[in-house]
């Protein structure tokens, strides 16, 4: 008997906690009444919403009208891809395929090619990536890819991805990745790199003692 009045106690509510109980302290009492000849002609609600939008135009906009103004960015952004040519202009990529195996996304296809005599102002060394691939819908800038490249070939840069109305937009080959020769279509990627390679000495891949 003491055993089905105890269980009788857990089953009942205990009703004076629930009807004190509330989830925050901004809860606000809303009374439906009928509206007056005023306010059924909505013209109070028109001018207040007029005022509010009057108002903002003389305060400072707190968008930024890109592309002709460009907010600060982080230096540890990782934006758009860029591929590395050397101080001679050559390419960096050797094609070794170790940025696509550490890409998690899979969003990296590369085909390599041997280099012909004739190219070696093209291309570093005797393997190059003859298509270099990037799906950029399916990128998720984490930049293992950066970091898995032994020869400071790829990198994150602080561009933006520009938009595009198609998925085939979205794949960057070389034309895109790879900078340019000159000065002019270099790009700054000082940020990005590590404090031994400022120094000049490349990456080593990883290799298990």
């Amino acid at each position: 008997m003491h055993g089905l009045l105890s269980l009788n106690n857990l089953n009942t509510p205990n009703t004076k906690t629930e009807s004190t109980m509330q989830l925050t302290n901004r809860s606000k009492v809303v009374v439906k009444h009928d509206l007056n000849w005023l306010e059924k002609l909505y013209l109070p609600a028109i001018f207040s919403g007029l005022a509010i939008t009057i108002k903002h135009l003389f305060k400072k906009s707190a968008t930024v009208r890109y592309p002709e103004e460009k907010r600060e960015i982080a230096s540890v952004y990782r934006g758009q891809h860029v591929l590395k040519r050397d101080d001679k202009g050559r390419e960096n990529c050797t094609a070794c395929g170790l940025c696509a195996v550490a890409c998690p996304a899979e969003a990296i296809s590369i085909e390599a090619a041997e280099r012909k005599k004739g190219e070696e102002n093209l291309y570093r060394e005797e393997k190059y990536a003859a298509k270099y691939e990037i799906n950029m819908l399916r990128c998720i800038y984490c930049g293992l890819c950066e970091d898995a490249c032994p020869k400071d070939a790829i990198y994150l840069s602080d561009r933006i991805v520009p938009t595009a109305f198609t998925r085939g937009n979205f794949i960057y080959g070389k034309d895109i990745l790879v900078e340019g020769i000159d000065a002019s279509g270099r790009v700054d990627v000082s940020k990005r790199k590590k404090n031994y390679e400022m120094e000049g000495s490349p990456k080593q891949p990883l290799i298990n003692k």
